[in-house]
């Protein structure tokens, strides 16, 4: 039977990292396979980086093998589905090898290099990059869902807007349509807390239908409007969701350091019925009364301020967030944004910050133009910017960054040149906002407020021509325009 270009990648994969019993869990995002691995010193990063259709590896805490979206969850689904468990689940730790046959002192230094692996795993992490790394792995499983849902309430809106400008534009028949796409967007958002509060468990390490009632606390379901709870700080109402998925991620924190000590401490007879009922009672309270009214005032000074900073920065802060976004990306610092922009929608009915940033992906689009026309003699070079070009365009810029530009280096700089004219493009403009968090690039216009996306175009195609243009002049490698060895044979 011939082996597929996913069974292939899927094997390859696991040759360069060691074998399957040098692995200890596996996840993947929209783009990059993610191997927590035992033994550093066992993966082959070169080789790695060398199998075909591996488009980039970064080296963090998890291994990421970056391979482009559509392909990704194959592959992974096809590695852990070869291991004998699902994803996120620990391997056995008999998966790819067995004891039988080596001796006690292989066995033991096999079990020193995988301690120390770890040790030196905890000394490189610390508390904020830990936390980024939870805001990340709450997150990345929803982005599907944001996509999906995010473009449904896109198509919705441009239904609603044509009606209101004109209702003989469309049949009365369309209201319903409309009310039915609303629905299915609402089945994510109206509904988000309870999703994160799930995940937020998972991630944290309590039970994630506990996190899911933590988070549909804050919904206020059953409060009567005429007599609400107070806050009490100052005395005035609560609301429903206040404090949003902030508030959210703090209070299933805590839910699991009360529900691991409680399981600690409660007799094994009674544990199912005490634990729970103690948990959400106690943390119940705490999320309705100290962590609504806190994490309210938080995020609500965090949307005034980024709000005040874009109106009063204009163009320049613009041009700074796009110039930095790619570098934060790379350090996976991206990922704080995601709670920012669902509080600034929540608020706001959109974010302003979501367009401003996708102009990185567009810098990097013009990079890859520019090194596409200068670099022809580059056969592998070409090659790499043909696969990793289309998707860009359509907004997963990861490709692009760890398969072309970060390699080469001064591309990325340029790159990020150009994403700070897109963004300095869209902020003076003013008032471009995406309704839903989803994908850069074109796959964003769906999801421009107020029918704004004429402006976010033109942030685009600034941002393609000033990564092209401070490219094309400053940013291409001498190294890069030669005909490679392999290129001759």
């Amino acid at each position: 039977m011939t082996e597929t270009k996913e069974q292939r990648l899927a094997r390859e994969i696991y040759e360069n990292v060691g074998g399957m019993g040098n692995v200890e869990k596996i996840i993947h995002c929209m783009t990059r396979v993610r191997l927590t691995i035992a033994d550093y010193s066992k993966v082959n990063i070169e080789g790695l980086k060398a199998v075909d259709g591996v488009l980039g590896v970064v080296e963090d805490e998890t291994l990421q093998v970056v391979l482009g979206p559509g392909i990704v969850n194959k592959v992974a689904n096809l590695m852990v589905h070869e291991a004998g468990v699902k994803l996120g689940e620990n391997f056995p730790k008999s998966a790819g090898h067995k004891d039988a046959g080596r001796s006690n002192r292989e066995m033991a230094e096999a079990k020193a290099a995988e301690v120390k692996a770890r040790e030196k795993a905890k000394h490189k992490s610390n508390g904020f990059k830990r936390a980024l790394k939870s805001i990340s792995n709450i997150f990345v499983p929803l982005i599907p869902a944001f996509v999906g849902a995010g473009i449904i309430g896109g198509v919705a809106a441009i239904f609603q807007n044509i009606m209101a400008a004109d209702s003989s534009a469309l049949s009365q028949n369309w209201v319903s349509v409309i009310t039915t796409l609303n629905i299915i967007k609402n089945g994510l958002y109206l509904y988000l807390v309870i999703y994160v509060g799930i995940n937020s468990a998972n991630e944290f390490g309590a039970t994630p239908g506990l996190g899911g009632v933590i988070g549909a606390v804050t919904m206020l379901t059953g409060m009567d409007p005429k007599n609400p709870l107070p806050n009490i700080f100052n005395g005035d109402a609560l609301s429903p969701l206040q404090g949003g998925i902030i508030g959210v991620i703090f209070a299933v924190w805590i839910l699991a350091l009360v529900e691991k000590r409680l399981h600690k401490i409660v007799p094994n007879a009674v544990d199912i019925i005490v634990t729970p009922t103690i948990a959400l009672l106690v943390i119940g309270l705490f999320t309705i009364f100290i962590v609504m009214p806190v994490a309210g005032a938080v995020s609500g000074a965090l949307v005034g301020s980024i709000t005040w900073v874009l109106k009063v920065g204009g163009a320049f802060s613009g041009f700074i967030l796009g110039l930095f976004f790619l570098p934060m990306v790379m350090f996976g610092l991206h990922q704080i944004l995601t709670p920012i922009h669902i509080e600034m929608i929540n608020k706001t009915g959109m974010t302003p910050l979501l367009p401003i940033l996708a102009m990185a992906g567009a810098g990097q689009v013009g990079a890859a133009i520019a090194l596409w026309i200068r670099c022809r003699k580059n056969k592998k070079l070409v090659q790499l910017i043909k696969g990793a070009l289309p998707v860009g365009i359509m907004g997963i810029g990861e490709p692009l960054i760890y398969g072309v530009t970060l390699p080469l280096g001064r591309p990325f700089i340029t790159a990020c040149i150009g994403g700070g004219i897109g963004g300095a493009v869209i902020a003076g403009i003013g008032n471009i906002g995406a309704i839903a968090i989803g994908t850069s690039g074109i796959d964003l216009i769906p999801l421009i407020a107020h029918g704004r996306w004429l402006g976010y175009i033109a942030g685009l195609v600034a941002g393609y021509i000033g990564g092209f243009v401070a490219t094309y002049f400053f940013g291409i490698p001498k190294d890069a325009m030669k005909e490679t060895d392999a290129d001759r044979e």
